[in-house]
């Protein structure tokens, strides 16, 4: 598409919005098998308002971040004129903020009015919306008028033919440019057949594109089978969720590929865009479906990062390739701008260093690594004085070891963080190992700590658990899937399309 065009709608085939499932690395497999529009999971408006927009130069991407460090929304140059950005919203004014936050980075904005789940509903949200047009009225022609992308919504069907024909005629005169329509009433689940009456009925009462979807049950399990439910339904356009799900090749006319090759590729993105690990394993244990409980299947299950996962698949050689590309790229960027070598400042012993949470396994950090350093060489316990700032509330904190002190020049989003990376400076300038993936195995960490094993209680398990109690929660607050993949479901729950 060439720069400056408006997304078409048309005749198109188009990845559904997918909670969990609808992440940077499916959405570029989907564009790479034939999709022509991929739109991200639902992100609810409340969260995104409070992003801020950052160019990740190492990995080639533009992130929105949350306050805490969560991406929330990670995006790059290849499917910049093909995203759609789908949000949960109740909120015109909310919805306006958040469309103008992301426009210069999506082809398009879409506002979830389908999506049953309590978490969406109970704010208003979703499928919530169907029952108050006056306000979707409102959120759409807010955002119509208020960015230069093209406005699109997906619903589901009321519970009479004339409801929904009158319901899609009224945002059609919103200046939409689309809409899509999933063929359930909103208590229905994809268990259910498909309407295809009313899909075909608000088709013929509108002039706008009309995306149909729902069709993944029993009507479109190949290629052949898009342009049969386009059919079916008189829509111009069709949208695939669990389809494209199982096998993201659906979209290919030389589809579908085997699916041991469709997860290969999916896990080579999830690796090259350093997708989180519970959400790039949740997306393969979709695919493999009833061989979940297969040798891979127990191995990916088993499996707690993306190193492990591409072990799983035979590509480990292809991990740790990327990860020395992307090593190679942040140190280069990171030599290129500050300095990375101390500056004593008074009586400590500075750095400019943050702590990436995904640099490290998710048993490990840099506070355990000194903390048996310390050990080793019977010093005290690492003490970490931490300070807040008023102005953004950001931490900085000093570490004293051995009687001298070392603190990292950048502030931090939180306390815990601020302490690993004074932790990170005091390792550095003391030349001893941190922990990151991809260094060899110093010793300084027993395996049974590297891979979280509990046996006893001896004083060292008992800081090992304190360490690993910090680390939860510090996953939690940098990368949970709950927020950073869009997730409000259980782990071992299905996706629902919205």
């Amino acid at each position: 598409m060439a720069a400056g065009t408006r997304l078409s709608f048309s005749n198109i085939a188009a990845l559904a919005p997918m909670v969990r499932v609808g992440t940077l690395p499916m959405r570029l497999l989907a564009l790479d098998y034939g999709a022509d529009v991929v739109y991200c999971e639902e992100l609810i408006d409340i969260k995104m308002a409070q992003c801020q927009r950052v160019v990740n130069e190492v990995l080639q991407t533009v992130d929105f971040v949350a306050p805490d460090d969560r991406v929330m929304f990670r995006t790059c140059e290849r499917e910049r004129d093909r995203v759609v950005f789908q949000m949960g919203t109740a909120d015109p004014d909310r919805a306006l903020t958040v469309a103008r936050l992301v426009e210069k980075d999506v082809a398009a904005v879409d506002v979830n009015m389908g999506c049953p789940k309590e978490y969406s509903t109970k704010g208003g949200m979703g499928a919530a919306l169907l029952s108050d047009p006056d306000k979707i009225e409102a959120i759409l022609r807010k955002l119509v008028a208020g960015v230069s992308v093209p406005v699109t919504c997906k619903i589901r069907i009321l519970p009479s033919l004339e409801e929904t024909v009158s319901l899609v005629q009224r945002i059609e005169k919103t200046g939409v440019t689309a809409v899509a329509v999933h063929g359930r009433f909103k208590e229905e689940r994809p268990r259910h057949p498909v309407h295809c009456d009313y899909i075909q009925a608000v088709a013929q009462a509108v002039s706008i594109p009309v995306i149909a979807n729902g069709g993944s049950l029993d009507l479109v399990k190949s290629n052949a089978d898009i342009e049969e439910f386009r059919k079916a339904t008189g829509a111009s356009s069709v949208m695939l969720a669990r389809a494209a799900m199982w096998n993201a090749s659906v979209f290919s006319s030389q589809g579908p590929l085997p699916v041991e090759r469709v997860m290969e590729e999916y896990l080579k993105y999830a690796i090259r865009y350093d997708n989180h690990a519970f959400n790039t394993k949740y997306c393969l244990c979709q695919m493999l479906r009833d061989k979940v409980e297969s040798p891979l299947g127990k191995q990916v299950q088993a499996a707690q990062t993306n190193a492990e996962i591409s072990e799983a698949y035979g590509l480990r050689e292809f991990f740790q390739q990327t990860q020395e590309q992307l090593r190679s790229r942040r140190d280069a960027l990171q030599s290129g701008s500050q300095p990375d070598r101390p500056v004593l400042d008074g009586d400590v012993t500075t750095m400019a260093v943050k702590f990436e949470r995904r640099e490290y396994p998710p048993q490990i950090t840099p506070k355990m690594f000194l903390l048996e350093w310390s050990r080793r060489e019977k010093l005290e316990q690492p003490l970490y004085e931490t300070v807040q700032r008023s102005q953004d509330r950001a931490f900085q904190s000093t570490v004293t070891v051995g009687e001298k002190k070392y603190r990292s020049s950048l502030w931090e989003k939180s306390k815990k963080f601020a302490e690993q990376a004074a932790a990170i400076v005091c390792l550095r300038v003391l030349g001893i190992p941190e922990g990151r993936i991809g260094e060899e195995d110093s010793g300084l960490v027993c395996k049974r700590k590297r891979e979280g094993k509990t046996n006893g209680a001896t004083e060292e398990e008992g800081s090992r658990k304190r360490h690993v109690a910090d680390i939860h929660q510090e996953t939690e607050t940098s990368e949970s899937p709950v927020v950073a993949n869009g997730d409000h479901h259980k782990p071992d729950t299905p996706p629902e399309q919205p």
